[in-house]
């Protein structure tokens, strides 16, 4: 029978044939116990590409219609989201909602690793935005490591709203964990902003994306993501 950790280790196998990607400071990530992922985000692709390339299974959060769809398609993304760590989630629970911040809270206190993309949503101009202070308190609820994480060039992958994906060489680039003091679930929001911007300055540095002084928002009619 093939296993879950089979299907995700094939697609890795898949995309660096393809791809050819440049990927550096994978030996960073924890060899045990809960962590975080931070990352900046420019394609639908970015959450399967972090964890189908990572050494220990990432858990993101995936729209729950792509465990759901009817017939022999629907049953194959099932198992492939399933596969690679994906964690379905209602549309109006976004990642960055009080409920998916606590159920990510949860996975990582139980020595699991998840992730997070602090800017919300997809850049569209390839800036990157300010973080939103999720993170920050995820960082200082659960008192975990945070790894920060900087792609380049994955929006080439996948155009905007297009179902086809174009083999395309891009680059993932895993920076050193960053600490924070457990404050647990009540802590001062000017520590949290503190935090939030650490994490923020770390992707930029791997990342060398221009700063965006606002924060990202999708554009009217478009879904997060």
């Amino acid at each position: 029978m093939v296993t879950h950790d089979a299907i995700r280790k094939s697609f890795a196998g898949v995309v660096k044939l393809t791809c050819r990607p440049t990927i550096t400071g994978l030996e960073k990530v924890p060899s045990e116990g809960g962590f975080i992922v931070a990352s900046n985000h420019l394609s639908f692709l970015d959450s399967v590409l972090i964890q189908a390339t990572f050494p220990r299974p990432v858990s993101f959060f995936a729209k729950a219609e792509y465990f759901t769809q009817p017939g022999l398609r629907g049953k194959a993304m099932k198992i492939f989201f399933e596969s690679v760590g994906s964690v379905p989630v209602e549309r109006q629970k976004q990642s960055a909602s009080v409920e998916a911040l606590y159920e990510l809270g949860d996975i990582a206190r139980s020595g699991h690793g998840v992730g997070i993309y602090p800017e919300g949503t997809r850049s569209r101009d390839g800036r990157l935005y300010r973080g939103k202070n999720g993170v920050g308190w995820l960082a200082l609820a659960t008192g975990v490591p945070v790894v920060p994480v900087g792609l380049k060039g994955t929006q080439n992958l996948q155009a905007p709203d297009k179902n086809m994906i174009k083999p395309h060489h891009f680059e993932m680039h895993v920076g050193q964990p960053l600490h924070f003091d457990k404050l647990g679930e009540k802590h001062p929001l000017p520590v949290r902003r503190e935090a939030t911007s650490k994490i923020m300055d770390a992707i930029a540095e791997l990342s060398g994306q221009e700063r965006a002084a606002g924060y990202n928002a999708p554009p009217a009619g478009a879904e997060a993501g």
